[in-house]
């Protein structure tokens, strides 16, 4: 099955792109002959292939949700996407800038909660003026209320991923892209957060969220796409991509690998190739691998 999109309607276009590391490797540790473990100090290089050749195409007004084990390549498909690191091959094409939600370097432990805030927008390029605007929105949407005026040192995983969130929502970017910042939180939080995302989405081109919490992908997700190993795998509406992700999680966890590959490749066999129709003569072709 082929599907065309309008070129008018693209928000992001990631189109064949690759990406490898060269990292150091030790080494496997000798025994001596005295039964104790001597390690070799010589390491060697090895390469890790963070994403194969990889394309997708994203259109305005949805929210994207990306689900897979650890070292699938989710963070690093979000890094290019946000243009933190070029590809190795391929290319990333946006109507806009996209914006990827993060302001933990500028964040300081010593300092309470609220000056926190003001650094973390700060560092996002907002005004004082702005700042003074958006205060009282980011401490309603952290939920932390007296608690923003302590040290963030004092604040649990979840107070500090909450704070977080609501500086990082702060700002109303046309892409935007968040990594495993929702997956902590209350019920209200959740509402609060939920309600944010919606403001976000609709002001948005598109949305994109990366996150560990599947329930979270399917309330909040309009789509959501599944990765492996730096494969695409699974693409297409939330709770089909999920629930098939699940059962390739769970035969994993059971050590059936036969049945996970299995199924691991009837998700493969369901992408669909995207044609982009210009409105000039002539054709982009894009497509979901």
């Amino acid at each position: 099955m082929v599907d065309r999109i309008p070129e008018e309607d693209l928000s992001v276009v990631v189109d064949g792109v690759s990406m490898r590391y060269r990292v150091q490797s030790s080494p496997p540790v000798p025994e001596s002959r005295w039964g104790g473990a001597i390690r070799e100090h010589t390491a060697k290089q090895v390469t890790v292939n963070a994403l194969n050749s990889l394309s997708l195409v994203a259109v305005q007004g949805e929210c994207i949700g990306i689900v897979g084990r650890n070292g699938s390549g989710k963070s690093t498909l979000m890094k290019l996407i946000s243009g933190q690191m070029p590809p190795d091959t391929g290319a990333v094409y946006a109507s806009s800038t996209p914006v990827l939600l993060g302001v933990n370097a500028a964040l300081v432990p010593e300092l309470p909660g609220d000056r926190n805030v003001v650094l973390g927008c700060l560092a996002m390029g907002l005004t004082g003026e702005q700042i003074a605007q958006r205060y009282a929105s980011i401490v309603e949407l952290s939920g932390l209320e007296d608690a923003i005026h302590l040290p963030m040192r004092s604040y649990s995983s979840g107070m500090s991923s909450r704070l977080r969130f609501a500086i990082a929502a702060s700002i109303d970017p046309e892409i935007l892209l968040i990594d495993e910042s929702l997956s902590t939180g209350d019920a209200q939080f959740a509402a609060r957060s939920r309600r944010r995302m919606d403001e976000l989405r609709e002001n948005a081109g598109c949305v994109f969220l990366v996150s560990h919490s599947l329930d979270t992908i399917v309330t909040m997700c309009t789509r959501v796409v599944w990765m492996d190993k730096g494969d695409l795998v699974m693409d297409g509406e939330p709770h089909d991509v999920v629930t098939a992700y699940k059962k390739f999680a769970r035969e994993l966890a059971h050590g059936n690998n036969v049945s996970a590959d299995a199924l691991r490749q009837d998700a493969l066999d369901t992408l669909t190739v995207i044609r982009i129709v210009r409105r000039s003569s002539g054709r982009r072709r894009a497509r979901r691998q």
